[in-house]
């Protein structure tokens, strides 16, 4: 009994869903009993039950939802747990590696020649930093002569700069002073 409880909680831990008696069972089967007993719906509640009661009031509960059973944190530890989950990183970037980045970001697919035509200068450095931060990466290389990599920006500089899709970066034409 104790394996299954061990091998039920285990499943609960990386289950995404509510998993119910059935589908234990299900699993332990495919995967071969080593069990004395016979793995039975009574014993899986049985072992579900006794994990309910042995998590309660723990950090990490066992709850009945939807027809099964989940594991998830704590629900009086919801404010920690958020605040983690969302916790901003900070990245400091040089005004020359910021320069670079807006370059790559607006113009991406971009090269290195054209990153340096626009910022006039070398730009080995910024690009090194940006690649190690992993908020640009190679996307491909470009059919010019010697064909350099291509650079595009990551999910990683999204999420830090709070882009939800590159077409936020598109921006409106400055408006025409004609009248």
């Amino acid at each position: 009994m104790d394996k299954l409880k061990s091998v039920i909680e285990s499943l609960l831990f990386v289950a995404r869903k509510p998993l119910g008696p059935e589908e234990v069972i299900k699993v332990v089967n495919e995967v071969g009993s080593e069990h004395s007993h016979p793995v039975t719906k009574e014993n899986v509640t049985a072992c579900l039950e006794e994990l309910l009661l042995v998590y309660q009031g723990r950090g990490i509960n066992i709850v009945k939802v939807a027809g099964g059973y989940l594991m998830g944190t704590n629900a009086a530890n919801a404010d920690y747990v958020n605040n983690l989950l969302h916790q901003k990183v900070s990245i400091t970037l040089s005004p020359q590696s910021l320069v670079t980045l807006a370059i790559i970001a607006y113009k991406q697919p971009a090269t290195r020649a054209e990153i340096e035509r626009i910022r006039g200068v070398n730009s080995d450095g910024p690009i090194d930093t940006l690649l190690a931060k992993g908020l640009i990466k190679e996307v491909g290389r470009s059919d010019a002569v010697g064909c350099p990599y291509l650079y595009g920006t990551t999910e990683h500089f999204m999420r830090q700069f709070g882009i939800h899709s590159l077409d936020e970066l598109v921006h409106e034409p400055e408006p025409s002073t004609d009248m």
